[in-house]
């Protein structure tokens, strides 16, 4: 079971890398939280969490330990799967999730694509106690990604707000609505967009 990669990171997008291991390209998915964290290339180190079914094995990575923990969690609760768990990380801080557990407050998980009130009051139920048990989150650090050409970085946003569950055409005018001063990386654009989608 791969528990940890440490490798050279020769692609990223949003949602997922290729890291080279001793000449073994691995893809792992990884939440937004991770692709902020990381360099364009590089060295890197990443937790891993292997989910293995009938069918395939499926690679997770994670710059903060705690946000692993935090995954494993919640794909324990029934109806999350890893796709949802890394769209939860990837539209919330680990802390603000813990915080809205631990102070009972489904309506700002709720708000998350692809989390309506049953899962966000299910979530806050079966998860108030195991959260309290987790290890403090640690904020994630790293090089920013350094974007190259405007088109580019605007449709790796899009790609990005879609793949967390947003329609195409609306991840498109929030990023028109943005108003940047100067040349704005991918992780801008997407934060700030994530920003103008919230309630």
């Amino acid at each position: 079971m791969i528990a940890r990669l440490t490798g050279e990171l020769v692609f990223k997008t949003p949602d997922h890398l290729i890291v080279d291991v001793g000449g073994v390209g691995y893809r792992v998915q990884i939440p937004l939280s991770t692709f902020y964290a990381l360099p364009d290339q590089g060295p890197v180190s990443l937790f891993i969490h292997t989910h293995v079914r009938e069918d395939a094995i499926h690679l997770y990575g994670f710059q903060d330990p705690f946000e692993k923990e935090l995954f494993g969690l919640l794909i324990s609760i029934s109806g999350v799967g890893p796709k949802l768990a890394v769209n939860i990380l990837s539209n919330i801080p680990a802390r603000e999730f813990c915080y809205c557990i631990e102070r009972d407050d489904p309506q700002r998980l709720s708000a998350i694509p692809g989390i309506g009130k049953k899962t966000a009051e299910r979530l806050v139920l079966e998860l108030k106690e195991k959260v309290r048990r987790l290890s403090p989150p640690s904020s994630p650090s790293g090089p920013a990604m350094r974007a190259s050409g405007e088109t580019t970085r605007t449709e790796d946003a899009v790609a990005a707000l879609v793949s967390l569950g947003y329609k195409e055409n609306r991840a498109r005018k929030a990023l028109e609505s943005l108003k940047m001063e100067g040349p704005a990386s991918v992780e801008d654009l997407i934060k700030k967009a994530l920003k103008a989608l919230s309630p």
